[in-house]
């Protein structure tokens, strides 16, 4: 754990990120709070307001606060991305355990299901998921999540192959350890570092992928804040009110970069060879 730390610390990029995430997540946290207004608070006399001292992010077509809407919108975003991933890894590596383990016709029918939904483009899976569940939270994330387990699989069941064969496993075998012994205990500890650095990219592409959808009005309803429909609700407003549309999607761009910094940090801090190359 020191040598992971030591090599994340000597990404500055990296460590930037985690500095923007983890100031984003305490914003969202504490958004009742933080947040001057209620995120539903409707002010009909301050439509379309710039930003100002009272609303600094200005206000929307019926005068809700963006400032408030933009945090919560945080909320709304780090829910999605993290609940997709702990969904996705629920799925992804079981299956890509027992595949890469078992082999034979276990390893025949988990792989022709990947290829299966490799074949569908992900957001247009989604889409069709969002049309037969309908819109909300509890559906985009379920819906991403099925979409986004794949790769995840993909890289355990590699990993899985790769270590099985390996000295200590079969020293296990040796001794009568049960099947879900050697799995969940012997093999997943060796093979956690990839998936952890799956995670780490999934979860910036599971933000955008729930702004993808709020945009095209499959996703998150009123008067729940979404940065993708909030996106969208400026699009009539952009030539005379740029600040609708600006700092949403600014606060998403910056979210999903500082993750993808996070998720680049991770992937060098837990690999081994970073350690030699570090100390040499």
């Amino acid at each position: 754990m020191r040598d992971v730390i030591r090599v994340y610390r000597k990404n500055k990029l990296a460590v930037f990120g985690f500095f923007i995430i983890s100031l984003i997540i305490f914003v969202a946290i504490f958004a009742d709070i933080i947040s001057p207004y209620r995120y539903d608070e409707i002010d009909l006399l301050s439509f379309l307001q710039p930003p100002s001292l009272k609303h600094p992010f200005g206000t929307d077509s019926i005068g809700r606060d963006l400032m408030t809407r933009i945090i919560y919108g945080a909320r709304t975003s780090l829910i999605v991305g993290f609940s997709v991933q702990i969904l996705a890894v629920a799925i992804g590596v079981p299956l890509g355990l027992l595949a890469g383990f078992y082999g034979g016709r276990v390893d025949y029918w988990i792989s022709r299901l990947v290829e299966v939904m490799t074949a569908f483009p992900g957001l247009l899976f989604a889409i069709f998921l969002m049309v037969w569940l309908g819109n909300g939270l509890l559906n985009i994330i379920i819906a991403l999540g099925i979409t986004s387990w794949v790769g995840i699989c993909r890289v355990t069941r590699a990993k899985t192959l790769e270590i099985k064969s390996e000295t200590f496993v079969e020293a296990a075998e040796a001794l009568g350890a049960s099947n879900s012994y050697i799995l969940f205990k012997t093999i997943f500890p060796n093979i956690i570092r990839p998936i952890i650095v799956m995670v780490g990219l999934g979860i910036p592409q599971a933000i955008f992928g729930e702004a993808s959808l709020s945009f095209l009005g499959f996703g998150i309803s009123d008067p729940t804040p979404s940065w993708g429909k909030m996106i969208q609700e400026s699009l009539g407003y952009l030539q005379g009110y740029w600040y609708i549309g600006f700092f949403p999607t600014i606060s998403l761009a910056i979210t999903v970069l500082c993750f993808n910094f996070v998720a680049d940090g991770l992937r060098d801090a837990l690999d081994p060879r970073m350690y030699g190359s570090k100390k040499g």
